[in-house]
């Protein structure tokens, strides 16, 4: 796997175009993978995910993939040369009891039918809709759900909570192209801590294919690092 390291020029009226609508943001990060024939969508193919970090001052743009990118063509998208490394390294590091420092940009949801579909008279189709997680507690208890299956624990802090802080960030939107043309929406939430890997297996193949829903959309993305100095 490969993780790219992208710093868009702020003033770059492409990147300003991309921060206003996740489907041109989708469109530029999937320009550097060759195009794919077949079922398969390119995204999967390549196995993009990828991470909008917003500071202050400036935004960095992650890229994993398990296809070598090429981002000659951006240009003057971007601030300064784009920097690519593999991923190898850190995966065949992981073991288990291992601590570990971690950020995950996330959408977590949960599913539930429709009122009228709970009724039992109800003879329609049944469809499942999914609803953001809005408090703080629950979407907390979403990323603890989530290592139970994909290999890691998040271990308790200094003051015996879990070692994680949880931060709403801001929602984006963005139009589908084609027939349908839906308005997509997304309630990304920001998860910075430590975990302890439990199975690294179940954590390799997280950190390849992401964690939750919305994944062509910039969430999903887990990354690792050694831990934090106290």
């Amino acid at each position: 796997m490969y993780l790219s390291r992208l710093v868009p020029d702020p003033s770059s009226h492409d990147f300003l175009r991309d921060l206003g609508d996740l489907q041109h943001m989708h469109r530029t990060v999937m320009s550097g993978f060759p195009e794919v024939t077949g079922d398969t969508p390119a995204r999967s193919h390549h196995a993009v995910l990828w991470r909008l970090d917003r500071a202050r001052t400036s935004q960095t743009l992650y890229v994993q993939s398990g296809t070598r990118p090429d981002w000659g063509h951006l240009g003057d998208y971007l601030a300064r040369p784009a920097e690519v490394r593999e991923l190898s390294p850190v995966l065949d590091a992981l073991r288990p009891g291992r601590l570990l420092a971690f950020r995950l940009l996330a959408n977590p949801t949960k599913r539930q039918h429709p009122e009228h579909q709970r009724d039992p008279g109800w003879r329609g189709g049944r469809r499942d809709n999914r609803y953001p997680i809005r408090k703080p507690e629950d979407q907390l208890a979403w990323l603890i759900k989530q290592g139970q299956r994909h290999g890691f624990i998040v271990p308790a802090g200094a003051d015996t909570r879990p070692d994680v802080a949880v931060s709403p960030a801001a929602r984006r939107t963005g139009r589908q192209t084609g027939r349908r043309a839906n308005t997509i929406t997304v309630d990304p939430v920001r998860y910075d801590g430590h975990l302890v890997v439990t199975d690294p297996d179940a954590l390799r193949e997280a950190l390849g294919t992401g964690i939750g829903p919305a994944k062509a959309y910039g969430c999903g993305l887990l990354t690792v690092a050694p831990p934090r100095s106290a």
